[in-house]
């Protein structure tokens, strides 16, 4: 778990312990009862140790210490139980930094040669010093929001002492990571080194100069936290400068507009800066440990770990990769048309250093599609996150044609042409005829059945649905949709393409709009639905942004494009008959596209309006159209309509086969289209309003 030894050389007069973080069971080190009690007992015998003339603490995983537990702390339930794992955690942090009971002049220095996330960041934040490798793969950062909780290693109360309440406070609210030249100009760390040969020979020296070091007056100069003395000031001002008294209520303005209150972490983080930095340290480490402990116990906190963070390890592992097949990396890629989508595919995919062939009707739109990761390489030129020699790397990897041979030595074909059968079809055909039979090919469709599909190819077994989100480079999700003929192999391949450019995939069977545009399509149709019955669209808009959504109905039908949403229900009608569709957005969506000709903004007009270089707006004359009702529904109401809808399609994907875990049904529906994160997930959501109620609710909107 811990190791622990001493420098063999002397070194101001004494030794240095060196401590060791090493989990022997895990790929990574966490913290949890056997890790506390371990680095007690190593913090008991350095400092009993007079020859011991302070620590160094590294560590010999890839990460320097990646947090706490969160299996353990998604099994507690009693605030109390909490509350003993903190005050033991915080105990032995105070005694790292204290030098032991006695405050003994011991200095104390981190050397991090890895990611210091959490109750990483808040162990080294309980050194005295920081030292860090000058590696722009390591992050550094406090992000337990982004799982409902907040810093409770002494983190809220460090962070802000040190670095002021501003970067503070930003840095906790939202989960921010930095790489090591930001964390040093932020005042994070103290030093950056080349390799950790350096950075050791830098601590021990450190640590030798400072235990030596004598005042005036001969004695020795104590070794302490900035804050420790009574003539420190926080950087900025403290909570009742003008500067801080800014900062909150920006920070609580900003924490209400971005999550509605549906979230109860960044609200506890500023009370803890608030009410800890004004009273004494360890006092301000039992409110941290109090606040901490009820966001553990809250349902926000456990619905985010279960989904945002086991949920999306697993779909990492790929747990539903099949069993027994090698890995199967792909050699080269070949992109079926040049669009945004075929477009993004291609840069993700030449980002991974995968060879990409991109086709269109023609070289022009080809280089077109191409072009598209030339505008991201010259953004992240000038943000200064790309070299210009890998911008170059880079499109050379991907080439633009217009011949259907030039995928002939692909092993994976990813067709994104439009939805059409036909179109598809023949596409699949031309790509088979000079591709090799064991070349993988997919379809990036995102409604038509992949069954159905894979009757224009040979070798159907072969054939797999890859469904992208757009945009392809920022959006985390693919859905991999398995037809009835889809082989293993196949399923193997497009788990392997998916994690190679570092998304996450979910599996899923095969059925009309699949899962995530299935239950995705609720959301735009009951908004639709809530129209056509009079509610104020003002009132759809807001409530279903107040529920958690990124955005309201009626602006992702705009995004999708009226037109779109209208040819795929033309569409689902020819197959399957008018029973098959949603009539209220058949009927929409044909007034919307043949009479109003207002497509969605692509057209600048469609259920808002779009000014050039101008905000937004709901498009005034909806009124005339949709009146609206004299008695308008409550907002709360209106909001868990529009998240019930969903849940209530995601259980009938889970019933129907559509779906092969609750997992992925959570987890693809967080990062496929912004389900709140807050329940869970499309499914946990029913868990989170409570079986009876979510009853309840259906048949009440049913109605």
């Amino acid at each position: 778990m811990i190791q622990y030894e001493k420098t063999p050389e002397q070194i101001g007069g004494g030794q240095i312990g060196i401590v060791t973080l090493d989990n022997p069971k895990l790929s990574t080190n966490v913290i949890n009862d056997e890790f506390l009690d371990a680095l007690e007992n190593v913090v008991k015998e350095a400092w009993a140790d007079s020859s011991v003339k302070g620590l160094i603490i590294r560590s010999a995983k890839n990460d320097f210490l990646a947090g706490g537990d969160l299996d353990a702390l998604l099994k507690i339930t009693r605030i109390g139980d909490v509350q003993k794992i903190t005050r033991k955690l915080h105990a032995v942090f105070l005694a790292l930094e204290n030098s032991g009971p006695e405050k003994m002049n011991r200095p104390v220095v981190a050397a991090i040669t890895g990611s210091a996330l959490g109750g990483g960041l808040e162990l080294a934040l309980a050194c005295h010093r920081r030292l860090c490798l000058k590696n722009e793969k390591i992050q550094i950062g406090l992000p337990e929001v982004t799982l409902g909780l907040l810093p409770g290693g002494g983190g809220t109360q460090r962070l802000p002492r040190l670095i002021g309440i501003q970067p503070a406070v930003e840095m906790m609210t939202t989960g921010q990571k930095v790489a090591p030249e930001k964390a040093l100009k932020m005042g994070i760390v103290h030093e950056l080194f080349d390799s950790a040969e350096q950075m050791m020979a830098a601590a021990k020296k450190w640590i030798g100069e400072v235990s030596a070091a004598k005042d005036k007056d001969g004695k020795p100069v104590p070794v302490q936290q900035p804050w420790a003395d009574k003539k420190y000031k926080i950087p900025g001002g403290g909570v009742q400068s003008p500067g801080a008294y800014q900062v909150f209520a920006a920070s609580n303005a900003m924490v209400a507009e971005k999550t509605y209150n549906n979230y109860p972490a960044p609200k506890a983080i500023l009370s803890c800066v608030y009410e800890g930095l004004q009273v004494p340290f360890e006092s301000a480490l039992q409110i941290e440990a109090g606040y901490f402990a009820q966001l553990v116990v809250h349902p926000v906190a456990k619905n985010m770990i279960r989904t945002l963070f086991f949920g999306m390890n697993e779909a990492n592992k790929l747990a539903a990769r099949p069993k027994g097949i090698s890995p199967m990396p792909t050699k080269k890629v070949g992109i079926l048309g040049a669009g945004m989508m075929g477009s993004g595919i291609a840069y993700v995919a030449a980002k991974a250093g995968i060879p990409v062939v991109l086709k269109d009707v023609s070289t022009a739109a080809a280089e077109k599609g191409k072009s598209y990761s030339t505008k991201i390489c010259d953004g992240l030129i000038e943000k200064r996150r790309l070299a210009p020699e890998q911008k170059e790397k880079l499109l050379g990897l991907i080439k633009a044609t217009d011949e259907a041979r030039a995928v002939a030595d692909c092993d994976l074909i990813i067709e994104t042409v439009i939805e059409d059968r036909k179109i598809k079809a023949q596409v699949t055909k031309e790509s088979e005829a000079v591709c090799a039979s064991d070349a993988i090919v997919a379809s990036n469709t995102s409604t038509l059945p992949i069954t159905g599909l894979a009757e224009a190819s040979k070798r159907p077994e072969n054939f797999i649905g890859i469904h992208f989100f757009s945009p392809v480079d920022k959006m985390p999700l693919v859905e991999i949709i398995v037809g009835k003929k889809t082989g293993d192999v196949a399923i193997a391949k497009a788990l392997d393409f998916v994690r190679a450019i570092k998304k996450t995939p979910i599996v899923v069977n095969d059925g009309r709009g699949f899962y995530t545009s299935r239950v995705f399509m609720t959301y735009v149709q009951e908004g639709i639905a809530l129209l056509k019955e009079g509610v104020q669209p003002a009132l759809i808009e807001n409530a279903g942004r107040m529920a958690g959504m990124p955005v309201g109905p009626l602006a992702v039908a705009d995004e999708v494009s009226l037109d779109l949403m209208y040819h795929i229900l033309k569409q689902t009608v020819d197959d399957l008959g008018p029973k098959g569709v949603d009539q209220n957005s058949l009927q929409v969506s044909k007034l919307f596209v043949e009479e109003l000709k207002r497509l969605g903004r692509k057209s600048g007009g469609g259920f808002y309006e779009y000014p050039p270089g101008g905000k937004k707006f709901l498009w005034p004359k909806l009124k005339e159209f949709f009146a609206p009702a004299k008695t308008q529904p409550a907002v709360q109401e209106v909001g868990q309509r529009l998240l019930a809808v969903q849940a209530f399609e995601a259980k009938k994907c889970l019933d129907e086969g559509i779906l092969r875990s609750k997992t992925d049904g959570d987890v693809g529906s967080i990062l496929g289209w912004g389900f709140p994160a807050y329940t869970g997930g499309a499914l946990s959501y029913i868990d989170f309003v409570g079986e009876r109620e979510f009853a309840n609710q259906s048949a009440r909107f049913k109605k």
